[in-house]
């Protein structure tokens, strides 16, 4: 990742709509959720999701799998690694291991109810 993607990903998560559907995919893990799921539980029309939706695609926080006539939405983890690998490579001077908390923070973490 370059400055370039991690200021379209960081750009695409300003703003509040974008940052709780990451979120909530975020959540849903390999199950994923439909567009309209989304629009349903954070209150948002469909035309507005879908706009939302298309933005955090092209900043690759998020993917899609068309099932059927439905589209399935996940968080994508590979685009998530790349931009906290890009926040984290020159983590402490060359002393990448005093970024080892932060990691097993994320990784010890109880799952959200």
């Amino acid at each position: 990742m370059d400055n370039i993607q991690a200021t379209t990903a960081f750009a695409a998560l300003s703003q509040q709509t974008r940052l709780e559907v990451f979120r909530l995919l975020i959540k849903a893990g390999n199950k994923g959720l439909l567009s309209g799921e989304m629009g349903d539980i954070l209150n948002v029309k469909q035309n507005t999701m879908s706009t939302n939706l298309n933005i955090l695609l092209r900043a690759g926080l998020i993917r899609n799998v068309r099932q059927g006539r439905t589209v399935r939405y996940f968080a994508d983890m590979t685009g998530i690694g790349a931009l906290i690998d890009y926040l984290l490579k020159d983590c402490c001077g060359g002393a990448p291991e005093q970024c080892l908390p932060i990691i097993k923070s994320i990784c010890q973490r109880e799952p959200a109810e």
